[in-house]
């Protein structure tokens, strides 16, 4: 479109999102890479929550959970949420909608093992979303599990990736009077083309 120029310019919408999340790191004071992620439960009411998108890849966004978790049955029932990652410092936020995926390979190992290992020790402990008797409780089950897997501790089988692929990705940058500029990527499928439209404020 002839004017989508400036921050807005590009043909791929992965490389602009990468391109604005590589600005915020630069701005934002604590998690530039947070999303509120958007699931419905089997009633189809809606939870939100903060979630850190771990990757951009080529044609999708990837984060990392429980796979027992409220969130991750939510995904896995539905096949599909949405997220919005929203930065103050750039006064700029980006809307996603569209289908979900595990990821439950070498990529999701890779991850595993590149988090600290408190971290790693804390994923095998918590079962997480489920009542929890007291904080005691979840220390005694960290330190059984770090008796039992040492310095060391494999993926859980319950832990892994998921992978969103947009249908629909919307770039929103703040405007003077609230005249916000918005452009809307769209597509039916995967393998389809962008509809890139410009939207009214």
């Amino acid at each position: 479109m002839s004017d989508r120029s400036g921050i807005f310019a590009g043909d791929d919408p992965f490389v602009l999102a990468q391109k604005w999340l590589a600005e915020a790191e630069k701005t934002e004071p604590n998690d530039s890479n947070a999303i509120a992620l958007a699931t419905v439960d089997a009633a189809g009411l809606p939870n939100v929550r903060m979630v850190l998108l771990k990757e951009i890849e080529a044609d999708a966004f990837v984060f990392y959970t429980n796979y027992e978790s409220a969130k991750a049955q939510e995904l896995t029932s539905s096949g599909r949420a949405a997220f919005v990652m929203h930065w103050k410092s750039l006064h700029r936020q980006i809307r996603v909608r569209g289908l979900i995926t595990r990821e439950e390979g070498a990529k999701a190992d890779a991850y595993f093992a590149s988090r600290s290992l408190k971290s790693r020790l804390g994923a095998w402990a918590s079962r997480q979303s489920q009542p929890l008797a007291s904080r005691g409780a979840l220390m005694g089950e960290v330190a059984r599990v770090t008796a039992l897997y040492g310095l060391n501790p494999p993926r859980p089988p319950f832990w892994g990736g998921f992978r969103l692929v947009p249908l629909e990705i919307e770039f929103w940058a703040d405007g003077a009077f609230r005249l916000h500029d918005r452009f809307r990527w769209q597509r039916l499928s995967a393998a389809e083309n962008w509809v890139i439209t410009r939207l009214n404020p």
